[in-house]
């Protein structure tokens, strides 16, 4: 039996793709789907901040963006995209699991509103000018038997509209259930709903940097499972994706200032990837060089590399 059913009927605006999978809860599963290469024609480009200043220091948002606004001020709202839920098995324990944990609208329309904040947005109240989001119009998310975790795809209309595929044996497996449905079902969404966000370089990005993003937007809303850690010495690769490249990303985050990873996302938008270039151009060293630094941060134990996910759940919590 399949039912269908639609969250949310607002309008949105108009939509870009980019895809690939998801994580699970104990060891990465990944199941792959086609990132698109190229999109609707991009906004002329915009400049980025000099590298000489964000590699010494890191870079200061206005003052207007900083400034909360006065009391009973609301958060800025982004476009919302339709979002729709398809269960094609009602009778799946998965299923009973997952309609039992979250309240699909709340969840689905807390989690891109948190997305569109982290990609797009200087703060609660102040979307960053700078930033171009994705003309997503639609996601469905579809509840069904199948291998892996999660993955994001266009749909059959075009790559604007958005489906992401959760396997319901997935959702049965999750344990302690009590504990975790809820948590791992809200990550795994938020997960895919970046990828549902975010620019991918026409096409050329590293898988590795497109997952890491999407943990890293996963871990500042504080819902990073509990076998998530920060390896003491930094180890394995830089682009090693999901939540290895996501703490790396989260140090890159607090050394280079508020927006290192949104500036990451906007370049993506603007140009194919190139290693060599990429990471010299905004950060003013070459990635290898802020991974090593990133290890031997990790190692001493500096601030920036330390855990923040307390302090983003408060955020959240008080937005």
């Amino acid at each position: 039996m399949t039912i269908h059913r639609n969250i949310t009927t607002r309008p949105s605006v108009d939509a870009s793709s980019s895809s690939i999978m998801a994580t699970d809860d104990g060891k990465e599963t990944t199941t792959a789907a086609t990132i698109p290469a190229t999109g609707p024609a991009a906004p002329a480009a915009t400049p980025l901040p000099p590298a000489a200043i964000q590699k010494q220091q890191p870079v200061a948002e206005s003052d207007a963006a900083d400034e909360k606004p006065a009391d009973g001020a609301k958060p800025f709202e982004y476009p919302k995209p339709k979002l729709r839920l398809e269960v094609r098995d009602i009778n799946h324990e998965g299923a009973d699991v997952f309609l039992q944990s979250i309240n699909a609208a709340a969840v689905l329309a807390a989690a891109v509103g948190n997305v569109q904040r982290l990609l797009y947005g200087r703060n609660f109240w102040h979307p960053d000018p700078d930033t171009h989001m994705t003309p997503t119009r639609s996601v469905t998310v579809i509840l069904r038997s199948m291998g892996g975790v999660a993955y994001t795809t266009g749909s059959e209309i075009d790559g604007d509209h958005k489906e992401i595929h959760f396997s319901l044996e997935y959702i049965a497996g999750i344990r302690p259930r009590k504990e975790r449905a809820t948590a791992e079902i809200a990550g795994v969404l938020t997960h895919e709903l970046v990828h549902c966000y975010q620019w991918n370089g026409h096409g050329s990005c590293p898988g590795g940097l497109i997952e890491g993003i999407a943990d890293w937007v996963r871990l500042r809303c504080a819902l990073e499972p509990p076998h998530w850690k920060r390896e003491p010495a930094a180890v394995g690769r830089w682009d090693g994706g999901y939540q290895h490249t996501a703490y790396f990303l989260d140090y890159l985050e607090n050394r280079f200032g508020s927006g290192t990873v949104r500036r990451i996302n906007e370049k993506l938008r603007l140009e194919h990837y190139d290693g060599d270039s990429f990471w010299p151009d905004l950060l003013g060293d070459s990635v290898q060089k802020l991974w090593e630094d990133y290890a031997e941060a990790v190692k001493e134990g500096r601030p920036e590399a330390s855990d923040s996910a307390a302090q983003q759940l408060k955020q959240v919590q008080d937005a």
